[in-house]
């Protein structure tokens, strides 16, 4: 059933199409506001925009670029502003904070953000790991340089360090057995060679445990995970439902980072059961169905993300390989000149890849710590409404 259609708790507050404030006037008449809404129902209403606005600027992005480091960043960058004005407006409804059931609710999200720091460390490895990819690529690069005059000694090393390529981009649940009979340089089965790469990739330094899940990690946070029923929106002045919306876009953007970035025992299980009646959550279930439907994909079912530079990666391997195999001695100019084709279109990539990583990295380091730094603030601010 797809996740547009799922109902379950979120179906009790209807029609959020109107602001939430709006039901709440059907409500309840205001004697403080007979005219209009107040400066608190403008600014929770105005959260749930932005919110909105943001995510269907992400949807709107060329599709050759969904999963792109530069989608990601850009992802992230949509976290991070949703955030800031998630805490201003904590802090200027701060008197609601220690109130049933908002003082749940509040710590509730907390206790998620906690849970998401796992992600950020493990993403980080991820990103690590896509750097071993960029050493190997820099191999093949200056093995095959168009300065350089081809000989045997050159592709050997080139297809060593793609074979080493190759193996890293499997995803972890990919059998060794299926490595044993991989076509080795020029031909030749080196199966303890494999082995060994094979463990170089996976003996990278990882800052999370090994038996640790990001499957089960996204699938603790979104645990319990269900829209406030009218009455709670009620006691709370609409928080709740803002601390709500917070919940899902942090669950959405990690579910994003670990489907596109290596991870240990990635998984995209993740269900999202919200309905369109929340002006946000259609751009959000958009993407969602967008990335599954990458994931789906032939080419796609054993790699270990669906970044699109390790999607153009996976390519360029496999067309290098092929290519080297077929390669006689002595080179024939033609073969040297469809060599010099690949190698080209292989430092394309290497380039994107060597650009984006580094600030990609910035960005989720800034998660982590924006995280660390907003439930220390929103401690002080439950502290101060006491």
């Amino acid at each position: 059933m797809p996740a547009a259609d799922c109902q379950g708790a979120t179906s009790s507050f209807a029609n959020f199409g109107r602001s939430i404030l709006s039901i709440r006037r059907d409500q309840v008449h205001s004697m403080d506001s007979p005219h209009g809404a107040t400066s608190q129902e403008l600014e929770l209403g105005a959260f749930q925009k932005q919110v909105a606005e943001r995510f269907h600027g992400l949807l709107a992005e060329d599709s050759f670029e969904l999963l792109s480091i530069q989608w990601i960043r850009k992802l992230l960058d949509v976290f991070l502003s949703c955030q800031d004005d998630f805490k201003v407006l904590l802090f200027n409804n701060r008197a609601y904070l220690n109130t049933p059931p908002m003082d749940r609710y509040f710590a509730e999200f907390f206790e998620r953000s906690v849970k998401a720091l796992d992600v950020c460390n493990a993403i980080r490895d991820g990103i690590e790991h896509l750097r071993s990819m960029q050493k190997q690529l820099e191999i093949v690069l200056c093995a095959l340089d168009k300065h350089k005059s081809l000989g045997e000694g050159h592709f050997r090393r080139a297809k060593k360090a793609l074979i080493d390529l190759a193996i890293g981009m499997l995803d972890e649940k990919e059998t060794n057995t299926s490595l044993a009979h991989r076509n080795r340089s020029f031909g030749r089965q080196n199966a303890q060679r494999d082995q060994r790469s094979l463990g170089y990739f996976r003996s990278l330094s990882w800052s999370v445990s090994r038996s640790w899940s990001a499957s089960r990690q996204l699938q603790a946070i979104g645990n319990n995970m269900v829209a406030p029923r009218a009455n709670e929106v009620m006691a709370t002045n609409g928080l709740a439902v803002a601390v709500f919306t917070m919940n899902y876009v942090l669950l959405f953007v990690l579910w994003a980072l670990v489907a596109a970035i290596p991870c240990q025992d990635r998984g995209l299980g993740t269900h999202f059961a919200v309905t369109r009646q929340y002006i946000w959550a259609a751009p959000i279930l958009s993407l969602h169905e967008r990335i599954l439907e990458e994931s789906r994909k032939r080419d796609r079912r054993n790699s270990c993300g669906l970044l699109k530079e390790i999607n153009e990666i996976e390519k360029c391997v496999r067309h290098m390989n092929e290519l080297i195999d077929a390669v006689q001695f002595p080179l024939t100019a033609e073969k040297e000149g469809e060599v010099r084709q690949r190698v080209l279109k292989l430092g394309l990539v290497y380039e994107e890849v060597k650009d984006g990583l580094d600030p990609l990295e910035r960005q989720v380091r800034e998660l982590f710590h924006r995280i660390v730094r907003s439930r220390t603030e929103g401690q002080y601010t439950h502290w101060l409404s006491k």
